[in-house]
């Protein structure tokens, strides 16, 4: 098949929590069909998604192009009070070039989170020239900067903002965003674009602002915005997005639409052929650990911990012992170095020291700590330095099963604290680390088939008996059944469907929103500490004042 002569930039996957309903599978299905070589994320403020859709892209031979849609304060992002025009932030879209352009981007949407956030997640003019350096921007909608002065009649202010950004990301990386949407402010705003595109030989880019996959999941967006908004779609002073056009066009379309504009079309290949972020996943960023004695290595500190821990042990081990002395010592002696080498040669013995010094500070200080569960349980070495109680010889356990070198991956040791007092163990590692270093680990709450039939219920001002008393169909078990499965196994939904058509109404739409991302919150257990301040690694935010990584755990081990 012939490649594509356009390509989406400007994409709201459902990482952009109630507002787009993009799923990433769905997405690259759908690119792969239009013979797209390569595709954007640009979530609204956040990079939630960044990872998860890099690695689907490899894995579907698309090139891969993050992004973010940024909220751009009209002052200092220090400043909290609504400018005269009531605005909070203007949108801006920015693309990743290179290793340093994510790294700026990390920077950036940590920033906007951390010291910008009024209403939204916002940075500013200052903070975008100090981290431009390998970034791509266009002038994103209608709610951009450029595009709300030209629709308003300021087309001087529109272009002294034009002129700005151009100068902050560069001739080259600068460009003005057209779109074809059916809303008349849009028309308004592209004849102003391509005025000031002629008068400051800055590049036209087309895009459609992508919200959902399909032309028929319009309806099923409005109810998404209602839920986020806790509206009625009956109600008048509700968000909407004034057209049913948000949709994943093909590349014929497109060309189509921008007839008048062709250059608009080309330039985003020529974005994507810009845009060559590569990662080298599987490098592993330890925090160090400090050794008192300057001589001792880290590896030899462990050595010296885990043998003389194993003495300490030894009059427990030979109590259950079934061979003599000699013999237990030598076969646990030998074992343990065995164990020792094996973690040295992987660069582990930093992570086992860690990992020992905050659970002997939790035992220390009266936490409540478990004997140690799964693969971790085949170590002697944790045995030995206290992570574990239990003696894996004893019961038979292997350590292969915990650490393997023919497969490089982080060990995984599971350690169960008080939960009422867990927050004691995470202000000791922060304090111990640095705040800058150590983070909880976000995770994303689900639109699941009983709660969205609730959801798009309420949103619909079904009454909420008659959605309760729906939803509650769904049955109990398997756990996480979808509603797909619930239809089938409980014949009644079928009879109220046919009965009413509001309730067939609700059970659509649910099973179009179903399984997406409702919100994020913090992870029960999740903890990371880095060697370097995190917001060179990841991208941070702080619902509730804490400070929380925006990749969830399995993106977090990725990187």
């Amino acid at each position: 098949m012939k490649q594509a002569d356009f390509v989406h930039l400007h994409v709201h996957t459902q990482y952009s929590l109630l507002d787009g309903m993009i799923r990433l599978d769905e997405l690259f299905k759908k690119a792969k069909e239009f013979a797209m070589p390569a595709i954007a994320i640009t979530d609204h403020g956040t990079m939630f998604g960044a990872i998860d859709f890099y690695k689907q892209a490899l894995a579907n031979n698309i090139k891969p192009i993050i992004g973010c849609e940024l909220y751009v304060a009209p002052r200092s992002r220090l400043d909290k009070t609504p400018s005269a025009v009531g605005d909070t932030a203007r949108h801006l879209i920015v693309w990743v070039k290179n290793l340093q352009g994510y790294k700026n981007l990390l920077k950036l949407t940590s920033v906007a989170h951390l010291e910008g956030f009024y209403y939204r997640p916002r940075v500013d003019k200052a903070l975008l020239a100090e981290c431009s350096e390998g970034l791509i921007a266009s002038s994103a909608c209608l709610h951009g900067e450029i595009a709300s002065h030209i629709v308003r009649g300021h087309m001087e202010e529109a272009r002294r903002a034009a002129r700005e950004l151009q100068k902050i990301f560069g001739e080259d990386n600068f460009y003005l965003e057209l779109m074809e949407n059916g809303i008349p402010e849009q028309k308004i705003a592209n004849q102003g674009l391509m005025e000031l595109s002629r008068d400051l030989s800055i590049p036209l880019v087309a895009t459609n602002d992508c919200h959902y996959l399909e032309a028929d999941h319009a309806e099923a967006h409005d109810v998404l915005l209602c839920i986020q908004m806790g509206k009625t779609i009956e109600d008048k002073d509700r968000m909407s997005m004034s057209s049913n056009q948000f949709y994943v066009r093909s590349p014929q379309e497109m060309q189509t639409l921008f007839a008048a504009t062709p250059e608009a079309v080309a330039n985003t290949l020529a974005i994507a052929e810009s845009c060559n972020l590569t990662f080298e996943f599987g490098k592993f960023y330890l925090p160090k650990f400090e050794v008192k004695n300057p001589e001792e290595t880290l590896e030899d500190y462990l050595d010296r911990k885990a043998t003389e821990g194993l003495e300490k042990l030894f009059p427990v081990i030979l109590k259950y012992a079934k061979e003599d002395e000699a013999k237990v010592r030598e076969k646990y002696t030998r074992r343990l170095r065995s164990e020792l080498a094996i973690i040295k040669k992987m660069g582990f013995a930093g992570y086992f020291l860690i990992v020992s010094d905050f659970i002997k500070h939790a035992k220390h200080t009266g936490v409540p700590v478990g004997p140690g569960r799964g693969s971790a349980a085949g170590s002697l070495v944790a045995y030995a330095i206290r992570i574990t109680d239990i003696d894996p010889l004893r019961y038979g356990l292997f350590f292969e099963r915990f650490l393997n070198p023919d497969r490089i991956s982080m060990p995984d040791i599971d350690i169960d604290f008080c939960q009422e007092r867990r927050g004691e163990i995470i202000k000791y590692v922060t304090e111990k680390y640095g705040k800058d270093k150590v983070s909880q680990i976000c995770t994303f709450g689900k639109m699941m088939a009983k709660g969205v039939i609730r959801d798009v219920g309420r949103a619909l001002n079904i009454p909420y008996g008659d959605a309760d008393r729906i939803a509650k169909l769904v049955p109990s078990f398997p756990l996480n059944i979808t509603l797909a499965e619930a239809f089938k196994a409980e014949p009644r939904f079928a009879e109220e469907r046919r009965k009413n058509p509001k309730i067939d109404k609700m059970l659509s739409l649910s099973l179009i929103l179903e399984g997406l991302n409702r919100h994020s919150s913090v992870h029960a257990a999740g903890v990371v500490i880095s060697d370097a301040p995190l917001v060179e690694r990841v991208p941070l935010f702080a619902p509730k004042d804490d400070i929380v990584s925006q990749y969830s755990m399995k993106d977090i081990e990725t990187v």
